[in-house]
């Protein structure tokens, strides 16, 4: 390893220790600090982000990176290595610091708000918040610039090269074969959950979701879970991996789901390769790729029939009295009632792509300038409406009930529908090489299936881009009918079809 390399290794790491920093101070606000810390709290933030942003926008490593991007020497991670660091740092120096701060700053500030508005459903306390999002993240997209639609340059951060017309193209698909075939279920006897809605006790609930991540794979010696208002999964390296749940003590598929759910995108942050600690080698693909490996374990695994009789025993032992005269069948029906609903995160996996399209038309028509924040509650309601054939009683369940905006996420949600059609395709080239894994997954063995993942795509970092990972994995680029194919087999023997 040439001393340019490796003084190059030093200094990015280093920006990463500030970047991880923050991210604890992140995972702290949204678990265990006091209300009254919000403030403070933004502005550690915002300094934070300004170092981050100062180093890696500073001379030194733009020096070090002129040197190796002649450097012939270099192996194949290493150049990968540098070309992705190059391409962030060309990237940073189009955001002036002060901008940076700022954004950092306002999003701090305007979680504090959301965390407060959403439970009271008060979309008035949060819109100024939201205004200012909006406005940096417009003007951001003129920094970074764009070629075809203002929101490409949004994509691009979580899903690098995805454009706007792609993923109108996917939800034309979505609409086309999805939409029919969801309409197909509501003519049919609709099941029911109610097995779900009895009382669940929240301290058995988080013993039971404990018990969920063993068994997917999840290393308590490297990571932990804690509660929080929404679910969600945070890194400091693949060493330190920490997920939250969340209890409803009357239904209990939030617990179940949203536990494999973030388990599946911790099992991937904890098979990154240790050695690439703040490096491209030792990050994930794409967030369609991350949301790939938490949707495949939630929806492919964590919802069949299989996963319901390797656990039904276990939950029978955890809530004797609730699951008295059940089946895992009843289980695994209750799991997969496809039902128009409210909220995102507790949606059916079908018609969950409908709230994400709600989103993803949202998103675009304020970052384009043709909907106003004010307006947002009326857009909103009206496409839940049309995709869902359901009234929002109040914005608590409506356009407030994600935590993204107050992160400045804006270009995040399509990669939720992206992740889903990933992991159907990736599953399924799983079933074609792993032999027997459904009756390895009745028997709760699912080692098989997460060294299958590590092995395409865990270990490799950022070495291939998710389109280029995709081809290696299954043999063609990425395709909806993938997941048209799994939904049909799926939903059609459970709804005689």
């Amino acid at each position: 390893m040439s001393s340019t390399y490796s003084e190059f290794v030093t200094e990015v790491q280093s920006i990463a220790d500030i970047s991880f920093a923050a991210g604890v101070l992140n995972w702290d606000q949204e678990t265990y600090m006091p209300q009254g810390g919000a403030g403070l709290r933004a502005r550690q933030l915002a300094t934070l982000a300004g170092l981050v942003h100062e180093r890696a926008t500073g001379g030194k490593l733009g020096s070090l990176l002129e040197v190796l991007g002649k450097d012939v020497s270099l192996d194949e991670v290493q150049r990968c290595n540098v070309k992705y660091v190059n391409k962030q740092y060309q990237r940073a120096l189009k955001l002036p610091r002060e901008f940076v701060v700022e954004m950092s700053h306002t999003v701090s500030e305007a979680l504090s708000v959301w965390q407060q508005a959403k439970p009271a459903g008060n979309f008035e306390a949060f819109a100024p918040h939201l205004e200012k999002i909006v406005n940096l993240k417009r003007r951001e997209c003129e920094l970074l610039g764009y070629t075809a639609h203002p929101y490409d340059a949004l994509l691009d951060e979580f899903e690098p090269g995805l454009t706007t017309a792609e993923v109108e193209q996917l939800f034309a698909d979505v609409r086309k074969d999805l939409v029919p075939f969801v309409k197909q279920i509501a003519q049919q006897a609709p099941h029911s959950d109610e097995l779900l809605k009895k009382h669940y006790p929240k301290d058995k609930q988080f013993a039971f979701s404990e018990t969920l991540l063993r068994i997917i794979g999840f290393d308590f010696g490297t990571g932990r879970q804690d509660i929080s208002l929404h679910p969600f999964t945070i890194n400091f390296g693949a060493t330190d991996v920490r997920v939250t749940t969340k209890i409803d003590e009357h239904n209990l598929s939030d617990m179940l789901t949203g536990t494999i759910h973030e388990g599946g995108h911790a099992l991937y942050e904890q098979g990154l390769p240790a050695n690439g600690y703040g490096l491209p080698s030792g990050e994930y693909v794409s967030l369609g790729i991350h949301e790939s490996q938490s949707r495949l374990w939630e929806n492919n695994v964590g919802r069949s029939l299989e996963f319901c009789k390797a656990i039904m025993p276990q939950l029978q032992a955890a809530f004797p009295e609730q699951m008295n005269g059940h089946s895992a069948n009843d289980l695994f029906q209750a799991l997969n009632v496809v039902r128009p609903s409210l909220i995102r995160i507790m949606a059916d996996e079908l018609t969950y792509h409908f709230h994400i399209m709600v989103r993803f038309e949202t998103e675009k028509a304020l970052i384009e300038g043709s909907l106003a924040v004010k307006d947002v509650p009326g857009f909103w309601n009206s496409r839940v409406r049309e995709y869902l054939g359901i009234d929002v009683p109040h914005h608590g369940a409506g356009c407030l009930q994600d935590v993204h905006w107050s992160h400045g996420s804006l270009g995040y949600f399509p990669t939720y529908s992206i992740g889903s059609f990933y992991a159907a395709q990736f599953f399924a080239a799983a079933e074609k090489q792993i032999d027997g894994l459904h009756e390895q997954i009745e028997r709760g063995e699912l080692k098989s299936l997460l060294q299958w993942l590590r092995e395409h795509i865990h270990r490799h970092g950022k070495q291939y881009s998710a389109r280029e990972l995709c081809e290696r994995i299954t043999g063609e680029p990425l395709s909806f009918s993938y997941f048209m194919q799994y939904a049909r087999k799926k939903y059609g023997s459970l709804y005689q079809l």
